[in-house]
């Protein structure tokens, strides 16, 4: 049962019921699109250099304006940081760096007062060495706690395997205190859950049910599909208990409101996206799946070995999980986000035609089906940015440099590799305008700049009507007006043209079509012929001088009226 002030929230935000029972399911987010917020690098109210909870309160009424629906907020529980938020050692409370938890409740309540909901970034799979849990832990084998972690057998010399963790060495850590090692995937500061036990997994469900009593409208799960590894069989991703283990989570939380629920899973494919997804709302309701951004990297290597972009290959991706997951499932749109590269950089033309490839992007994704995501910047064509390599924050990208160094590496090959895929790409400041710092604060920002922030800002793009800004404006607002955009069927157009991405949305008796030129070159296509006659939806040229005719980096939306 909710309490009085738990029941006053949940009814205002999550849709329950006077008794504090989840009504059906509205699905409003079939509907909306989602912004996503890097706390740190988004707007800092206080003049301490990082961004915080009051900074992103002052800049409400800009994602008003924008049309967006929700905001998804990159971790603010508390956290040593040294994984920018991702190490938790308090899932119940608010990291100092950017506020405390009176802030995080008026956040709450100023996006509802503009119809904008909150979605938690939460850490499940691990948490920060400085969690009460493991500092528990790591006292001895008999501690209750123990058992909330994974550890395994073995000598400061000898390693239970040779598991490696995803930001470099090995995957294990000794301690001394108890003879043992603990487990973590990820930096040696964080530990793996052990999600095996029952009484780890009610700590979890009791913490988000507390959040969703707050007003919170849904949560996106880091690398949710690592959560039931078994590495003694060196399986990390996909373990045998996972799906038991996120449908037990959504019956005890999820299923309770009217949630957006949304899981990352690199190993995601086709046919285990149906059951994270499944309609009948037992597990998430939706994925990210990354098939469509490891293409540009040599195959079975890292995302660091850069290749050139499968053009065509890239297509039929989309267009898999586009046919793949319709009236099965539901798609999470994106292509950026915290941990990758800024798009227009990496798929278009972030110099004489930035602002063009921009909203070409921008076409690509938001005509498809699916909830779109646009992470902080992207609506403004932010770039990606060159940094010496004393400049870098990010932990992957300095042991990446470290590890390359010693493995023999040309620098400047290594530095190639940082340009095109550091995730401080996307952690630059938010531009808001072209004073001291990009606007976004008055001391030394945490990290520097990028230096074309006074040619790309908001404030200019909020006056200029052909804006990147006004144009993802227009895009949301199609979403909302055109159905067909929401819940038609996808068919490829064009498939194997190596120029052009093509693909038309069918619902009932109505058709649109998506039509861009990934090319700085003027394209004839006599296949358009057949849409001479439809009705131009939306174009990122402000006239459209031939219908068979594409100019460089040209994105069109045409409609064909039902006859």
């Amino acid at each position: 049962m909710c309490n009085d002030k738990g029941q006053k929230m949940i009814i205002l935000y999550n849709g329950c019921n006077e008794r504090g029972a989840a009504m059906q399911n509205t699905e409003w987010w079939k509907q909306t699109v989602v912004y996503q917020i890097y706390p740190r690098s988004f707007k800092d109210s206080n003049g301490d250099g990082v961004g915080d909870i009051p900074g992103i309160i002052e800049k409400l009424d800009y994602l008003k304006e924008l049309g967006i629906g929700a905001i998804w907020l990159s971790p603010v529980c508390k956290s040593p940081q040294a994984d920018n938020g991702y190490d938790i050692s308090d899932y119940q409370d608010i990291d100092p760096l950017f506020g405390n938890l009176a802030d995080m409740e008026r956040l709450i309540k100023e996006a509802s007062d503009r119809e904008i909901r909150i979605i938690m970034d939460l850490v499940l799979n691990h948490t920060s060495d400085e969690h009460p849990w493991f500092l528990e832990a790591k006292k001895s084998r008999e501690n209750p706690y123990h058992d909330y972690y994974v550890w395994r057998d073995g000598t400061p010399e000898i390693l239970p395997n040779d598991l490696k963790a995803a930001f470099g060495g090995s995957a294990w850590e000794w301690v001394p205190e108890c003879g043992q090692y603990y487990l973590h995937q990820f930096a040696v500061k964080q530990p793996d859950l052990n999600w095996d036990n029952p009484k780890l997994r009610q700590e979890i469900y009791k913490m988000i049910n507390w959040w969703i009593e707050k007003g919170i409208s849904g949560f996106r799960l880091d690398v949710i599909d690592q959560i039931a590894k078994e590495p003694d069989r060196k399986i990390m991703a996909e373990g045998s208990r996972l799906h038991d283990y996120i449908q037990e989570m959504s019956r005890e939380t999820f299923q309770r409101a009217d949630l957006i629920t949304v899981g990352e899973a690199w190993s995601a494919t086709i046919d285990t996206a149906k059951r994270f997804s499944n309609p009948d709302g037992s597990e998430l309701s939706m994925v990210f799946q990354f098939e469509h951004m490891v293409l540009d990297q040599q195959k079975g290597k890292e995302k660091w070995d850069l290749a050139p972009l499968p053009f065509v290959e890239w297509k039929k991706v989309f267009t898999k999980w586009q046919q793949g997951l319709h009236g099965k499932g539901w798609n999470s749109l994106f292509l950026e986000n915290h941990d990758l590269p800024r798009s227009v950089s990496r798929f278009g033309n972030d110099e004489e035609y930035r602002t063009r490839s921009a909203k070409m992007l921008a076409t690509v994704i938001h005509g498809m089906e699916g909830t779109p995501y646009i992470y902080q910047g992207e609506e403004l064509g932010m770039t990606n940015i060159r940094y010496d390599i004393e400049e870098y924050r990010d932990l992957e990208t300095l042991n990446l440099y470290s590890e390359r160094l010693q493995q023999g590496y040309r620098e400047s090959e290594i530095m190639q590799s940082i340009y095109a895929k550091s995730r401080d790409n996307a952690r630059t400041p938010m531009q808001w305008d072209d004073s001291h710092n990009a606007g976004f604060t008055t001391g030394t920002p945490w990290i520097r700049c990028n230096p074309n922030y006074t040619m790309i800002h908001a404030k200019a793009q909020l006056i200029e009507e052909d804006s990147v800004f006004h144009y993802y404006q227009k895009l949301i607002h199609l979403r909302k007006t055109e159905p067909v955009i929401r819940e038609g069927s996808y068919e490829p157009f064009l498939e194997e043209d190596t120029d052009v991405f093509a693909y038309i949305r069918r619902l009932g008796r109505e058709r649109i079509l998506v039509i861009c030129n990934f090319t700085d070159k003027e394209l004839y296509i006599k296949e358009l012929q057949q849409w001479e006659k439809g009705k131009l939806l939306l174009g990122n040229y402000r006239e459209e001088h031939d219908r068979c005719g594409l100019r460089p980096y040209e994105a069109k939306i045409v409609k064909e009226d039902a006859q």
